[in-house]
């Protein structure tokens, strides 16, 4: 059917680890059965967590002792794909009915990656994106992922990819994703900023797709009882501003702002033509007798042995 209920599941890594946090959003079963959502979206990085304001000991050219430690304790709450934690969101989405897309830290030997997840209702873990391009001091304790994981899903909601954070900046990625029929656009994050919000309209406008951001909302530095240099000590880390915005930037839930909470919207993936019809990114609005995008979608090894 190509209507469907959708939601951004708004919510923070608990303080208390990896496990508090899956408990935490296994928790909104209920709420998800009730609101009937046949696709949930959740935040960037919320099992592993996202470490704002941690510096891990580095200063240019050289790296403290402290770091590696700080170091070590990250990498050993990411989680293994797949694992014990898998199994229990692959649960979650069989006894929900939902597809879900949430974000976490992807533990790859000693190499970790901010990864997004695909879970179907009927097959559990389907698919995964790593990030591509880490933003700034991200790029100390995350990978690069490559071109072998650009997938787009099928779901009960339609035709669902999804881009994390600052990726969504990224115009050849976009246009990468646009080309794969991208109907629901997912983007777990956690930038709170309302200039964010200008961002998640464009795409939607750009694409002519919908659009779910799911960010995290965390407690400032003063209740975490952390320190974080030139932030605010009462201001909160990370303040959510989860929105849904239909296929002509119009906002169709939120921003949620605060607090923990799972945002809905009905969507109708039929609007989809009529919104493409004076304006489809990679079909007739597109010039490629001037431009064109190849992309690389083999995984990149290291290594390769051959026997």
């Amino acid at each position: 059917m190509a209507l469907s209920t959708v939601a951004a599941l708004q919510i923070g890594s608990s303080p208390e680890g990896t496990a508090q946090t899956l408990a935490n959003v296994l928790a909104f079963e209920g709420e998800i059965k009730a609101s009937g959502a046949r696709l949930v979206v959740m935040p960037e990085a919320l099992l592993g967590g996202y470490p704002k304001g941690e510096i891990f000991g580095t200063r240019l050219g050289y790296r403290l002792p402290e770091g590696r430690e700080a170091y070590a304790r990250y990498h050993a709450s990411a989680i293994d794909l797949p694992g014990p934690e898998t199994e229990a969101l692959a649960g979650l989405a069989q006894r929900t009915g939902a597809t879900l897309v949430l974000g976490v830290i992807e533990r790859a030997g000693s190499t970790l990656y901010c990864t997004a997840l695909y879970l179907d209702p009927e097959k559990g873990l389907v698919a995964k994106h790593r990030k591509l391009m880490p933003t700034g001091t991200e790029r100390l304790i995350w990978g690069q992922g490559d071109g072998s994981t650009l997938p787009v899903v099928e779901s009960a909601a339609g035709r669902v990819g999804g881009v994390i954070c600052w990726e969504n900046h990224m115009p050849l990625l976009r246009t990468a994703m646009y080309a794969q029929g991208v109907q629901i656009w997912c983007a777990p994050t956690v930038d709170e900023r309302d200039i964010w919000q200008c961002s998640m309209r464009h795409i939607a406008h750009e694409g002519r797709c919908f659009v779910i951001s799911a960010c995290q909302v965390q407690p400032s530095p003063r209740e975490l009882g952390v320190d974080a240099p030139g932030w605010d000590a009462d201001r909160p880390l990370i303040r959510g501003n989860s929105v849904i915005v239909g296929p002509l930037g119009d906002v169709l839930a939120g921003p949620l702002q605060g607090k923990t909470g799972l945002l809905t919207a009905q969507i109708d993936t039929a609007e989809l033509v009529r919104a493409r019809y004076d304006f489809d990114v990679v079909g007739h609005y597109a010039r490629p007798d001037i431009f064109s995008l190849h992309v690389d979608r083999r995984a990149r090894q290291t290594v390769a042995f051959e026997d």
